[in-house]
């Protein structure tokens, strides 16, 4: 491959508020690759969550242009059903053109079935689903014919049960099973769209007790980096993945082999 294979391409990376998450790394390898770079970011989301608010998106994209790349940053809740469309116009107004979407941007909450509630249940779906589909549909919309790449993100759902996180296995779920249907519906556009499970992923969540009981049962002996999901993604919206579409893809060292499932 050459050494910029995304040379003069446009990727908007969805979910990149943490400096030390998927979002980022996926950013940084495909700038890397020679792609201008559109992040989304909204940090309130993490604020809420144990890990807390990272200064995030506005410190990548300078640390994305000191390495010489093209890149800008737009803030936007998914919770809001114009905010998909307003993301895309900015690519298109910065940039010119959008060639990838890669939508890592998840919300996650801890909701049992006694816990659950339809606010949460509505927020899930409308930020990991809703959001996602109409990112690619707006995509779609303004494609000028050029190769086109999606990558979406699933969880381990399909693995093995996640009683504890109902609102966003389901969100989750669903995009799973869409990818197929959307897949079908954009090749002959010249559009591929394949999904990741990243398998467990030190993003900087875990605690050590956590850390160490995972690693002790994934195959590889490790928790899998943000950098080896940005592998497989870089690869995914590269030429040499052309004829691959429809696909969901594992990444997690063996973790869901071991699973049998």
């Amino acid at each position: 491959m050459p050494d910029q294979p995304l040379g003069g391409r446009v990727a908007l990376v969805t979910g990149a508020s943490r400096r030390g998450a998927i979002g980022a790394a996926v950013a940084r390898r495909l700038a890397a690759d020679g792609a201008r770079i559109v992040l989304h970011t909204w940090s309130p989301h993490d604020a809420a969550q144990p890990w807390g608010q990272d200064v995030g998106g506005s410190e990548l994209v300078d640390e994305l242009r000191a390495a010489g790349g093209g890149a800008i940053e737009v803030a936007a809740d998914f919770a809001d059903p114009a905010a998909p469309g307003r993301v895309v116009a900015a690519a298109l107004e910065a940039f010119g053109r959008l060639d990838v979407v890669v939508a890592t941007h998840a919300r996650t909450s801890t909701q049992s079935l006694e816990q659950l509630t339809a606010e949460e249940l509505d927020r899930s779906y409308a930020v990991n689903t809703r959001a996602t589909l109409l990112v690619v549909r707006e995509f779609a919309l303004h494609h000028d014919g050029r190769a086109g790449r999606v990558v979406l993100f699933t969880s381990g759902q399909y693995h093995g049960a996640m009683p504890d996180e109902l609102p966003y296995v389901a969100s989750k779920g669903a995009l799973h099973q869409v990818t197929s249907s959307l897949a079908v519906h954009l090749a002959p556009r010249g559009i591929t769209v394949n999904c990741v499970d990243p398998g467990p992923t030190d993003t900087g969540y875990a605690g050590d007790e956590l850390r160490g009981r995972v690693a002790s049962l994934v195959p590889a002996g490790r928790w899998g980096t943000p950098v080896d999901t940005a592998r497989l993604v870089a690869w995914l919206v590269s030429d040499e993945a052309a004829w691959v579409t429809g696909q969901v893809i594992a990444s997690d060292g063996g973790w869901s082999a071991l699973s049998g499932m």
